[in-house]
């Protein structure tokens, strides 16, 4: 560990870590693969570590990247007046990045992001839903049900209703179907989540509307949601499945290269039509900011209807970096690569 240098450390959950343990716990392999899929940002980001490490070396910085499994020894070490903690890939259930925030707090480093209750508030979608409620932002109520059977009864809904996984992300368990039309086959898509996944299912009412993705990067202490990158996400359907997401990262594993070929969703800048919505979405940013706390780094979903209403769908702390739409948010907003802006972003921290 350089003590003579501040540090960025790089924590990161490898996609095979992932697979093996799910496989030893009994998950059959297509399903591992599928869960572990979401680890892909680890998959993709680490050919560029060494530009990375060029990045803050330009900057008067040491870089390291951790595999999670290697975190605790590594942080241990680690000195508390020149170190930085990024979390690349979160988790509390099948993934279990949450833990180094929390092992950053533990030995008394510093961090980029949220603080480590967020990390798991995120990754269940009905408590966190039920957390934005009480804030007021506009969430679509929710249901939950576990193997067929109602935990929370979703309310009515003539549009009927959208069923996915609580615990799991990148699409993993959400399929054509995924939007019912009765309660019935709400309680099926349940059995089938929990026969592959082992998961509760959130049930919420289907909400019209466009896909958004605001990503937020603080490149300096102190930015506001004026950095926000607000885009309609545009990929040929009212929403994207497992299948769309398991073939956007073409290269992380077999079950992938399977899909065949897939078009990289298209990106337009919301203020561009609906400057109204823009707006709103920065209002809801900054409740996010100021209610529960989220920094420095982060991304929200959202649906976006012609007349500006917008529905919160949900947020994370740990946004997928090395993904098209962040890539494509650093360089709109900040003019950089993904590695000169995480190095920049982090040696604002460590050197300023």
């Amino acid at each position: 560990m350089p003590r003579n240098r501040p540090t960025l450390i790089l924590v990161h959950e490898p996609e095979k870590a992932c697979f093996d343990r799910l496989v030893a716990d009994g998950y059959p392999t297509e399903r591992a693969i599928e869960i572990s899929s979401y680890l892909a940002q680890s998959t993709d980001l680490a050919p560029e570590f060494d530009q990375l490490a060029a990045a803050c070396d330009k900057r008067g910085l040491a870089f390291m990247a951790v595999e999670l499994d290697n975190a605790a020894t590594v942080l241990a070490k680690a000195d508390p007046a020149g170190t930085l903690v990024w979390t690349l890939t979160d988790g509390i259930a099948y993934f279990r990045g949450g833990a180094a925030p929390a092992l950053a707090r533990l030995t008394g480093l510093k961090t980029i992001g949220a603080d480590d209750s967020l990390f798991a508030l995120c990754q269940d979608k009905f408590r966190s839903g039920a957390v934005l409620g009480a804030l007021g932002l506009p969430v679509p109520p929710a249901g939950l049900a576990r193997n067929g059977k109602w935990l929370v009864e979703p309310p009515a809904s003539p549009a009927g209703w959208f069923v996915k996984p609580n615990r799991l992300g990148a699409k993993i368990g959400i399929w054509p179907d995924s939007r019912c039309r009765d309660l019935e086959h709400a309680l099926e898509l349940s059995r089938r989540v929990f026969a592959g996944y082992r998961d509760d299912v959130v049930i919420q009412p289907y909400v019209a509307g466009r896909n958004v993705r605001a990503s937020f990067l603080g490149l300096k202490p102190g930015t506001g949601v004026e950095a926000l990158g607000i885009v309609f996400v545009e990929s040929g359907g009212d929403f994207q499945t497992m299948a769309d997401s398991m073939a956007l990262y073409g290269d992380t594993g077999q079950a992938a290269k399977d899909v065949g070929n897939y078009t990289e969703p298209e990106l337009e800048p919301v203020a561009a039509s609906q400057p109204a919505a823009d707006r709103a979405i920065r209002t809801v940013a900054q409740k996010l900011i100021t209610g529960l706390g989220l920094k420095d780094v982060l991304s929200v979903d959202l649906r976006v209807e012609a007349d500006d209403t917008i529905h919160l769908i949900e947020f994370e702390v740990c946004p997928g970096l090395p993904c098209f739409d962040f890539r494509d948010y650093c360089r709109r907003q900040w003019g950089m690569s993904l590695a000169d802006a995480m190095a920049e972003t982090a040696a604002n921290r460590l050197t300023s």
